[in-house]
C-alpha cells in the first residue's frame, strides 16, 4: 500500500476512533470488577465463498469501525479463518499502538483460502484464558465448507455444524463465552447464526452496509459495555444537574445540510462555532459533539437527526439492571429489575423515580410495556409483557423523575418459543422448542384441522410430528396449532401462530421467523436416517467447462494471495490424487478431440470462429 493510502486508512482509523468516546464513560462507572472485565474476540471470514458474499469487502470497514469503537484498556484480539486459522493480531490491550496494528489487518483480511472451518475459529478463538466474560464477534457468511480431504461432502459439513450447534456453543457458554455473530449476506446460513448467538447469549444480525455495520457493532458493544444515556426525542434531550459530561453521536446520511445545537439558554453552536473545552467532530455519516459540564435544561439538535442517534453522559447517578437476555421469546412474559445506583458522597435525587420498561421494533414502536414497581429495597421490579413478533428488537428502560432522566437500552432478538415446518413429503408437520425450558415432559401439543383435533407426538427431547390426514392439493388450508406448557408448577397455553398448509409448496412455512433457526436450517424430504438424497456430481466435461471459466478468478486471486496461497494450493493440489487423474483425462480427450478433428478436415482449410465454452 502506498503512502496515500496509509495516510487514508490513518486517517479513517482516527475518525472512528472518536466514536469510542460514546463508550468511555463505561471506563469510570463501578458496574464491573476489574478481575471481571470482559475481552473481545474478533473472528474474520477469509474463505472463498466472502469474495461472493462480501463483494463491497465489507469485513475490511468492520475492522476499522470496531477496532476504533473498543474502548481504551479492554483485552482484544484478530483471529482469520478460512481452511486454516490464523492469529494476526494477539489478544492484547487496546491501545494507539494496538489500534495502529489493527488498521495495518486488511491484507490478510483478504488472504482467501478455499474452505471454511467455523468450528476450528470459535474453538482457537475462544481457547485463550481470560480474567471474565469472552465475547466472540464472528463475522462470516456462515457457510460451512470442509475440505474433501477430510471426507465425505456434505456429511462433514453437516457433522461439522452439528457439533457447532449442539456441542461446542453450549460448552462454550458454560466457560462464559458469548458469540456474538454477523452475517454479511442474505445468502448466509442465517440460521447457523442465530443459533450460535441463542445458545451463548449474544447478538445475531445481518449486515449488508456500511450502516448496517455500524448499527451492529454498537448493538454488540452496548451490551458488553453498557452506557447511560438521556432519552432523546424529536432531537430534544433534558440535561439534569447532575450530568458531569455528555457525548452526542448524532448519525445523518452523507451530504446532509449543518447540525445545530442549540443551549438551554437559546445559544447556538455549530462545528465551527463551538464554544472552548467542546469537541465537535464532522463525519460523512455522523457528527460527534463531546460537552463538559452541560448546563441544566433541555438541550435541541436541529438538522438530521437520525435513528441510532444517541446521548451518553457521565454522572454520579447511575441506572443498573440485573443481567437481560440477549433472546426473547415470543409468548413468553420478561421478568425485570432495575435500579439506580450513585457514586458515594453523591447527593440523592429530590423524589422517587418512575421505571418503565418497553419493547420497540426497528422502527421504534412499542410492541410491549411496564411499569416496574419498587420495593422496600429499592428496586423496581416487573414482568414485561410476552412479544408478539419475532425478529431484531430493542429493550429500553427508562427513569424519570422532576428534572431527571436516564436510560438504557439493548438489542435482542425475538424468537418463536415452538419453531414450526410443514413437510409435505411425510404428511407431517415438525415442531421444535426454541425455548430451552420447553420440552417434551412439560410440553403437550395439539392441532385443530377443520374441527379435527390432531395430536403430536414426541419424537426427541424437543421435538413432536404431528401427523396430517390426506389433504386436497388444491385447497389452502389453516392449521391452528396450541401448546399446553407446565413450567414452575403453572399449566398455561401457548397459541402458536396459524399454519397455511399446502402440499405442493406455493404456500408453506419455511420462513425464519415462524420455523425458528432449528427448522430453518432443516431440509425437508430428506431420508428417514436425517440424510439428505444423493446428488449427481457434476461429470469430468463439467468440470472442464467450470475449470476454464473460472481459470481467470482463481488466476488472480492466487496472484493476490501470494506466495503463502500458492504453496497452500501446491500442496492441495499434491495431495489430491484426483485432481491429477482430472487432468490426465482432460489432456487425453483433448488429444482425441484434436485427432479427430484432423482427420475430419483432411487436410483443407476452413474458416475458424473464436473459441468459446
Amino acid at each position: 500500500m502506498g503512502k496515500a493510502g496509509r495516510y487514508r486508512r490513518r486517517a479513517a482509523g482516527a475518525a472512528l476512533l472518536g466514536l469510542a468516546c460514546v463508550l468511555g464513560t463505561v471506563t469510570t462507572a463501578p458496574a464491573q470488577a476489574p478481575e471481571e472485565r470482559p475481552d473481545v474476540r474478533v473472528v474474520v471470514d477469509v474463505s472463498g465463498s466472502m469474495r461472493t458474499n462480501d463483494p463491497d469487502r465489507l469485513a475490511v470497514s468492520a475492522m476499522d469501525l470496531l477496532v476504533s469503537l473498543l474502548p481504551e484498556g479492554v483485552s482484544a484480539g484478530v483471529w482469520t479463518f478460512g481452511e486454516t486459522v490464523d492469529n494476526p493480531l494477539p489478544l492484547g490491550e487496546v491501545s494507539e499502538d494496538w489500534r495502529e496494528r489493527a488498521l495495518s489487518l486488511p491484507p490478510a483480511l483478504q488472504d482467501y483460502q478455499q474452505y471454511t472451518d467455523i468450528e476450528a475459529a470459535l474453538r482457537q478463538a475462544a481457547g485463550a484464558e481470560a480474567n471474565g466474560w469472552r465475547h466472540l464477534i464472528l463475522m462470516t457468511d456462515g457457510v460451512i465448507d470442509l475440505s474433501p480431504s477430510r471426507g465425505a461432502k456434505p456429511a462433514i459439513d453437516r457433522r461439522s455444524r452439528q457439533r457447532l450447534v449442539e456441542e461446542l456453543a453450549p460448552a462454550l457458554a458454560d466457560q462464559g463465552v458469548a458469540i456474538h455473530a454477523i452475517a454479511f449476506s442474505d445468502e448466509a446460513d442465517l440460521a447457523l447464526v442465530e443459533r450460535l448467538a441463542q445458545r451463548t447469549g449474544g447478538l445475531a444480525s445481518v449486515a449488508t452496509s456500511p450502516d448496517g455495520l455500524l448499527g451492529a457493532f454498537l448493538d454488540i458493544l452496548e451490551r458488553i459495555f453498557p452506557a447511560d444515556r438521556l432519552p432523546l426525542e424529536e432531537g430534544r434531550f433534558l440535561v439534569d444537574d447532575g450530568v458531569e459530561s455528555l457525548t452526542a453521536l448524532v448519525f445523518h446520511e452523507p451530504g446532509a445540510p449543518p447540525l445545530t445545537l442549540v443551549a438551554p439558554d437559546g445559544s447556538r453552536y455549530r462545528a465551527e462555532t463551538a464554544p472552548d473545552g467542546v469537541r465537535w467532530q464532522v463525519e460523512p455519516r455522523f457528527d460527534l459533539i463531546r460537552l463538559p459540564d452541560p448546563a441544566p435544561g433541555e438541550w435541541r439538535l436541529e438538522g438530521p437527526v437520525g435513528e441510532k442517534s444517541r446521548i451518553s453522559v457521565s454522572s454520579p447517578w447511575h441506572l443498573r439492571t440485573a443481567p437481560l437476555p440477549a433472546t426473547l421469546y415470543r409468548g413468553f412474559a420478561l421478568p425485570l429489575e432495575a435500579w439506580l445506583a450513585r457514586t458515594p458522597g453523591a447527593e440523592a435525587l429530590p423524589e422517587a423515580p418512575t421505571l418503565i420498561a418497553s419493547l420497540r421494533d426497528l422502527d421504534g414502536e412499542v410492541q410491549a410495556s411496564v411499569t416496574l414497581e419498587a420495593d422496600d429495597q429499592g428496586h423496581f421490579r416487573g414482568r414485561l409483557p410476552a412479544p408478539a413478533l419475532t425478529g431484531n428488537a430493542r429493550l429500553v428502560i427508562r427513569a424519570e423523575g422532576e428534572g431527571f432522566a436516564r436510560q438504557r437500552s439493548q438489542a435482542v432478538n425475538v424468537l418463536p418459543a415452538i419453531g414450526v415446518a410443514h413437510d409435505p413429503a411425510a404428511g407431517r408437520v415438525v415442531l421444535v422448542a426454541e425455548h430451552p425450558r420447553l420440552n417434551r415432559d412439560n410440553t403437550a401439543i395439539r392441532g385443530d384441522l377443520r374441527g379435527e383435533r390432531l395430536d403430536a407426538e414426541a419424537v426427541g427431547e424437543a421435538r413432536w410430528h404431528l401427523p396430517l390426514p390426506p389433504l386436497d392439493e388444491e385447497l389452502s388450508q389453516p392449521l391452528l396449532l396450541t401448546a399446553t406448557l407446565t413450567l414452575d408448577g403453572e399449566t398455561r397455553e401457548l397459541r402458536l401462530p396459524r399454519l397455511i398448509l399446502n402440499p405442493d409448496g406455493r404456500v408453506g412455512i419455511g420462513r425464519a421467523d415462524m420455523a425458528g433457526p432449528t427448522l430453518a436450517a432443516e431440509r425437508f424430504g430428506a431420508t428417514d436416517d436425517g440424510t439428505e438424497p444423493a446428488r449427481p456430481g457434476p461429470n469430468l466435461a463439467d468440470r472442464f467447462v467450470e475449470a476454464v471459466n473460472t481459470a481467470p478468478a482463481r488466476l488472480r486471486d492466487w496472484w493476490q494471495a501470494g506466495r503463502p496461497g500458492l504453496e497452500r494450493l501446491a500442496a492441495r493440489v499434491r495431495d489430491d490424487p484426483r485432481l491429477w487423474v482430472g487432468l490426465t483425462l482432460a489432456v487425453l480427450s483433448l488429444l482425441i478431440l484434436l485427432l479427430w478433428r484432423r482427420r475430419r478436415r483432411g487436410g483443407v482449410a476452413h474458416s475458424r470462429e473464436e473459441p468459446h465454452v
